[in-house]
């Protein structure tokens, strides 16, 4: 049994009988303490919640905003664990409550730009799909979003990395470190698809060929092409927002985390390297990586 489970058992009792809350808000709140649990694991810190101090939640904050977490949602996920102590206190589990001088961001504190589920469906509904071109964007903008790739991960793509039938792609990251990332149903079928309709219609240059995207010359693409593509469709689509290719990584990651995934499972697919030099890095299972995507990621649902 995990160490804080007793301890969530009683809160979960407190949160229904005492304060009647809903069963949503029951499940929010232990969601919210949930994440907590996961940090802690993560860093390899077997701490019970009465061991807990004002630093480890300042680094779990640190992390959860470096992956993508909208203000707003770490101001939701604080109050949950404050709740969680308000409780701890008034049973005299713990001497002190850690989260006393915790503060909130501030709600307009300056995040990551994020695109919703809405905007980005708006934005690739721009794509003039009866060009051999447009096919080829869209595929672009599904992958970049399925699988929360950097730019120049997505420039790099190779045939020879995809692995379908394990349901994974493989990317080369910063370092030139490779990592198995898994691939949703959307990307997937808008990757065969291209591949097989749009990809074989191009004279292919030499050395080009296990690229996976390609310009109608048969090279491949820059890092500068992905940036206009996104740009002109913002423009079309009528959104105001400063956007880039990486607006779709930052997007990935946000709808993950906030759809309810595992914050160790989005920052391994992100390929993040570890927020401070004493983190140990876990790896993770990649069935559970991949079951992880498929269950949270909004293209899946």
């Amino acid at each position: 049994m995990h160490p804080w489970q007793p301890y969530l058992n009683g809160f979960k009792a407190h949160l229904q009988l005492e304060l009647s809350l809903s069963r949503n808000s029951v499940e929010a709140y232990l969601h919210d303490v949930a994440k907590i649990t996961q940090f802690l694991e993560f860093q390899g810190l077997t701490l019970g919640p009465e061991k807990v101090e004002l630093r480890h939640l300042q680094h779990f904050l640190q992390w959860i905003t470096e992956l993508g977490m909208t203000a707003r949602t770490q101001a939701r996920v604080i109050s949950g664990i404050k709740a969680f102590y308000r409780y701890l206190m008034l049973e005299n589990i713990v001497p002190m409550d850690p989260t006393r001088m915790l503060e909130s961001p501030k709600i307009g504190r300056k995040l990551p730009v994020t695109l919703s589920v809405s905007e980005i469906d708006q934005l690739i509904g721009k794509i003039d799909l009866s060009s051999a071109e447009g096919e080829r964007n869209k595929t672009i903008l599904e992958t970049l979003y399925g699988c929360g790739l950097r730019v120049s991960e997505l420039t790099n793509l190779k045939i020879s990395n995809l692995f379908f039938n394990e349901g994974f792609i493989k990317v080369t990251g910063k370092g030139n470190k490779e990592r198995l990332v898994p691939v949703g149903s959307t990307a997937q079928s808008d990757i065969i698809h291209y591949l097989s309709q749009v990809r074989t219609q191009l004279p292919i240059k030499k050395g080009q060929e296990d690229f996976l995207f390609l310009n109608r010359r048969g090279s491949g693409l820059t890092r500068v092409m992905i940036f206009t593509i996104v740009k002109r469709l913002a423009l079309k689509a009528g959104i105001k927002k400063t956007i880039s290719p990486h607006t779709f990584r930052h997007s990935f990651a946000t709808h993950l985390v906030e759809g309810g995934a595992d914050l160790r499972a989005v920052q391994e697919m992100l390929g993040h390297e570890s927020i401070t030099t004493t983190e140990i890095y876990t790896h993770l299972d990649r069935d559970y990586l991949r079951s992880a995507i498929i269950q949270f990621h909004p293209r899946n649902r």
